[in-house]
């Protein structure tokens, strides 16, 4: 049982959970997360398979990912308020 529970099924586990939830989660907030916790999967396997000169650049450029996100969601509400405000 040990065999099949290692650092790259977690790690491929975590990837496809966040995946599913930023897929059809409806919150933003909510799809925050579920990236974050896709990007921690990400940033495991890299670490697994060795590649640490690019696990250094992901842990660099992570946060700036989630930061434009978080800019598009807030225009993408903007953007939907307004065409609301229009249509009443």
């Amino acid at each position: 049982m040990l065999e099949f529970i290692n650092l790259t099924t977690i790690s491929f586990a975590l990837m496809a959970i966040g995946a599913i939830g930023v897929a059809l989660l409806k919150k933003p907030l909510d799809k925050v997360i579920m990236l974050s916790v896709l990007e921690a999967g990400f940033f495991l396997a890299i670490v697994t398979f060795k590649y640490l000169d690019v696990a250094l650049i992901a842990a660099i450029l992570d946060p700036l990912s989630i930061i434009v996100f978080l800019l598009a969601l807030m225009k993408i509400d903007k953007i939907r308020k307004s065409k609301a405000m229009e249509v009443k």
